[in-house]
């Protein structure tokens, strides 16, 4: 049946006329799925500039976290317009000294934080790595196998999700030994605990080949994104809380995307009640503006001296507005949102799985929901075309969405996304299942 809300061939001639201009202009790097071109948003709903009008479950990569043009956002920001644009982060206004104070009420960690405003994931990471090696005068660090912490030359020598990130960009930040990141549906160990066994991993390497005494930080996703929406068992962050708190190690958690509610709690790491040492924050931080953060515990923080980490565009008050707003909404209702609605859409997401057969695992905490598909074996192996498809499949079925790891589909709609919402993509993702399985 074909989805009413789609009215013309897509992409349309409107949105095909624009990809033309742009394939001339705009650098092929881009990691492209299919062709939508958007015209506008509210919360959930977007449309392309044919006027058809799409379920939005990827959000701009979890980025837009009180859905497209929430108006109390967009009055913070038109607010701040009517006062200046930009001043650099060489001195000071009222929004970026408020949204320190804020993110200081909202972090993880139980003593003083402070904070350094930046404009993305990647250069939240960046930040994090250079104050990791500033206080603790080490050169080395552990990363995770799947890990996605941006695509800058620092981050990037933690990034391993993907070879093609890589690619062509040898040799990147030296120092880091990237370890398993446990999976409880694909288990690289023998034994059940695929926590404990990276833990004893990491020890054995401690042994053998990294110096402790050498390791600056561990960097690590409390929910792997790009990897695949892995969830770690219980007990393994608190884990390398241990491992960090034996050898003078910091930890830092990488919440670009499951920060800011996502996962039904401020950050993810809640959910295990581990606090970092450093957190970077992005993505949803702004509704859409781009802004990152650097948290950090203040014992750390405040050893930079002036002039060792800066930047122009941090603080800037137009994105300091959004990130005020989208705190005090996430605060105010949309976090447990996201925790209702994100447990009714996996009840309907294990619904589909009871039918489908090709659905492996549904997981996930929140609105960070992943549903793995494999082939119909005995040895859950990874449906890679059909989790293409699946994308595909979906756009042209009027749903946005994207993947991650080798086979899995993410969902990551507004953290304002209903129930009612949740069931229209139900069923268009049954249809588009339905097509792939059936062409």
């Amino acid at each position: 049946m074909r989805n009413q809300h789609i009215r013309t061939e897509l992409p349309g001639p409107l949105a095909r006329a624009m990809i033309a201009r742009d394939v001339k202009v705009a650098s092929p790097s881009y990691p492209r799925d299919y062709p939508f071109a958007m015209s506008h948003g509210r919360g959930t709903e977007a449309w392309d500039v044919d006027g058809n009008r799409f379920l939005d479950f990827a959000a701009g990569i979890a980025v837009c976290a009180t859905g497209h043009a929430h108006p109390q956002v967009v009055d913070a920001i038109k607010e701040a317009a009517g006062k200046f644009l930009h001043i650099s982060s060489d001195y000071w206004h009222e929004n970026m000294v408020a949204l320190g104070e804020r993110l200081a009420e909202v972090a993880p960690m139980r003593e003083p934080v402070m904070s350094f405003l930046c404009q993305s994931g990647t250069e939240s990471v960046e930040g994090a790595i250079k104050l990791a090696r500033y206080v603790t005068g080490r050169p080395r660090f552990i990363g995770f196998l799947g890990g996605f912490h941006g695509r800058t030359m620092g981050s990037l020598s933690f990034t391993s999700s993907k070879y093609t990130q890589q690619k062509g960009f040898a040799p990147t930040m030296p120092g880091v030994t990237h370890v398993p990141y446990p999976n409880t549906y694909r288990p690289l160990f023998a034994g059940s605990d695929q926590g404990k066994a990276v833990l004893d991993y990491i020890r054995m390497l401690f042994e053998r080949n990294v110096p402790p005494s050498e390791v600056a930080a561990i960097l690590v996703e409390p929910i792997q994104g790009e990897g695949g929406y892995l969830v770690p068992p219980d007990g393994f962050l608190a884990g390398l809380r241990a491992i960090c708190d034996e050898h003078g190690i910091l930890l830092i958690f990488d919440e670009v995307q499951s920060g800011v509610g996502r996962t039904g709690r401020m950050y993810a790491c809640e959910h295990w009640g581990v606090e970092p040492d450093i957190l970077t924050s992005a993505k949803g931080l702004g509704s859409g503006l781009p802004i990152g953060a650097i948290i950090a515990k203040r014992k750390w923080m405040e050893q930079w001296k002036r002039g060792a980490h800066g930047n122009t565009y941090g603080g800037n008050p137009l994105s300091c507005a959004a990130a005020l707003a989208t705190l005090d909404l996430v605060k105010n209702g949309l976090a447990a949102n996201a925790e209702r609605v994100g447990a009714y859409f996996m009840e309907r997401l294990r619904e589909m799985q009871r039918d489908y057969p090709c659905i492996g695992e549904v997981r996930g905490k929140g609105l960070m929901i992943g549903m793995e598909l494999i082939e119909p074996d005995a040895d859950r192996t990874p449906a890679r075309k059909l989790c293409d498809d699946l994308v595909t499949r979906g756009y042209q079925n009027g749903l946005i969405l994207l993947s991650c790891g080798t086979s899995t589909l993410r969902f990551m709609p507004p953290l304002s996304v209903t129930e009612a919402e949740v069931d229209e993509a139900v069923g268009l993702l049954r249809i588009a299942l339905s097509e792939a399985l059936n062409p």
